[in-house]
């Protein structure tokens, strides 16, 4: 009896301590890193022609990894891409089912009470795109159906537009990003909603740019960064440190030009951002 009490113990003190280790600790012990995806969130998150993750976080996380794999002193580090959804996103960081949320996320209080975030990625704004044939800014979408991406920031930010330009529009949620826009081109709405970044990306892929335009409106400023599961404080200053070596060393235009093409460059505002995030050691 007191055999099998000790063997319990210490099964259940194995169990216990697998349970409470940290982020770190288990990539260390196992060389895995979990990235979280959007398969319809380009040019940041996205799948490529040939089925594998891609896009702007996508890589800069693949970076990220590489310096943890430094700091860690591993010979190899494995990046694991998990598939997530814009409403399973934030849950699947809260039950450990990804380790880092590589994506198109604005950081938010209500957010931030479910999981943590990292040194700032990048930084957008809603804004709307529009047909050349149809109304001309968002104040003439009056009667009309607007789409939007459902499980998102531009979700609540368009509802607060209707309500403070006193409009009436029929808000549609599409069932992805490329959805809105071919919904967009084929009439059935008037409008799509979501940020400028990825307007302007779907709107230079739809191969019918020519019948398109986005509108100079922003009408929210959305910070984005990397989500990681709340209260891991050792993960965390790793993802800052590491966001912060490649912010300082000029890495970022790369990861920036990869994913915008060439001839695309950074905000000021952005810039700016690269700047403020660009921690010393």
């Amino acid at each position: 009896m007191l055999r099998s009490a000790v063997l319990v113990v210490a099964t259940l003190g194995l169990l216990l301590s697998d349970a409470t280790a940290g982020t770190l600790d288990r990539i260390r012990d196992k060389g895995v890193l979990k990235i979280g995806f959007r398969a319809d969130a380009p040019p940041f998150s996205y799948k490529s022609q040939i089925g594998e993750a891609a896009g702007y976080t996508v890589s800069l996380c693949r970076a990220v990894a590489a310096q943890i794999k430094q700091q860690l002193k591993r010979d190899k580090l494995s990046v694991e891409y998990v598939p997530v959804t814009a409403e399973s996103r934030f849950q699947a960081v809260k039950e450990g089912k990804v380790d880092l949320l590589c994506g198109a996320s604005t950081v938010t209080l209500a957010r931030r009470e479910i999981v943590d975030f990292s040194l700032p990625t990048f930084v957008d704004g809603a804004s709307v795109l529009l047909r050349e044939d149809g109304p001309q800014n968002f104040g003439d979408l009056d009667g009309q159906k607007v789409g939007v991406r459902a499980g998102t920031t531009t979700e609540e930010a368009l509802r607060n537009t209707i309500e403070d330009l006193a409009i009436t529009v029929e808000t549609v949620a599409v069932k992805d990003h490329h959805d809105g826009v071919a919904r967009l081109l084929k009439g059935e709405l008037a409008a799509y909603f979501a940020d400028r970044a990825i307007l302007y990306f779907l709107m230079r892929g739809s191969g019918a740019a020519d019948k398109l335009f986005l509108s100079d409106q922003q009408f929210t400023y959305e910070p984005y960064a990397l989500a990681l599961q709340k209260g891991d404080t050792e993960f965390r200053l790793a993802v800052d440190r590491a966001l912060s070596r490649i912010y300082r060393s000029g890495e970022i235009s790369t990861v920036f030009s990869a994913a915008f093409g060439p001839g695309a460059e950074p905000t000021d505002e952005l810039n700016t951002l690269y700047r403020m995030s660009a921690l010393r050691e």
